[in-house]
């Protein structure tokens, strides 16, 4: 099997449709088809299911997906660490949960650019899941994550608290509940923290799982939610979005978590760190 065969998997099952995977290639149908099946032939067996409709995983199909996807990422890393453009020494992969980018890992890339010059840094967004298996398997460096659970092999360096608040569009004092409510979803931490503080039975009509789309949708529509107090601080100084003071405020470590056995030959990487603490 071949990168090609695997990205043209991966590209099926991200569309849903073998015409749409085509157009995205820049290939024909038939194409597709021939390498699907061929893929298939391979294996020995049907990874997807195919009809008018779409494309849909089978069993085997979702079991290979996961292997297709570190098979594409490991060549686009070697990719790169082999074409390291004249001048650099390092190239440092970091995977980045989706919440930590605005205010904290942007931050951190900015200074890295000017103090360790000689490094060149890829970012790979992602959560949890998709965070500890590019971790396990050394496809990433390291990663700037929520509530680490210690690993064999692994390095952690508590950076920060983040901290989040209640804000809201209209300026107000808590209430009991507030029908235009988003609730964001922050972890399960944050989940029994946040039952505890407000025992309601009311379900929030919008449920976000990232801060930044949430963000997005109360400036646009209007309502409240639970922020990180470092992504709402342009908004808050311009009067866009209101603290509500009263209400409970929580907080989620924040902390690096390296591969031992790509970062201990890099001295100037716990220096680094440094800045994520200076800057939160």
């Amino acid at each position: 099997m071949n990168i090609t065969v695997a990205q043209t998997f991966l590209e099926v099952v991200s569309r849903g449709n073998l015409n749409r995977a085509a157009e995205q290639l820049n290939v024909t149908q038939s194409t597709v088809t021939t390498r699907i099946n061929a893929l298939e032939a391979e294996l020995g067996q049907q990874l997807l299911v195919r009809s008018r409709s779409g494309a849909q995983l089978t069993a085997a199909g979702f079991k290979f997906q996961r292997y297709a996807e570190i098979l594409v990422q490991t060549w686009k890393q070697a990719q790169h660490e082999v074409s390291l453009p004249q001048g650099f020494e390092n190239t440092c992969t970091i995977a980045c949960h989706f919440d930590l980018w605005e205010g904290a890992c942007e931050n951190w890339c900015e200074r890295m650019r000017r103090q360790y010059q000689q490094v060149a840094l890829s970012i790979w967004p992602g959560d949890h899941r998709d965070i500890g298996r590019w971790l396990e398997t050394g496809l990433v460096d390291a990663a700037l994550v929520y509530d680490v659970q210690p690993r064999s092999g692994w390095s952690s360096w508590p950076l920060f608290d983040d901290q989040l608040i209640l804000v809201a569009t209209q300026k107000r004092p808590l209430v009991r509940w507030d029908p235009a409510y988003v609730y964001v979803d922050h972890g399960p931490e944050f989940r029994r923290q946040h039952a505890a503080a407000y025992p309601v039975e009311e379900t929030a009509a919008v449920t976000f799982g990232h801060s930044v789309w949430a963000l997005r949708h109360i400036l646009k529509h209007g309502g409240a939610g639970y922020l990180p107090s470092r992504l709402v601080q342009d908004q808050l100084t311009d009067g866009r979005l209101h603290e509500i003071e009263e209400a409970a405020v929580f907080l989620r470590k924040v902390s690096m978590v390296s591969n031992d056995a790509s970062t201990e030959d890099w001295p100037w990487f716990e220096a680094s760190l440094a800045t994520l603490k200076e800057s939160n």
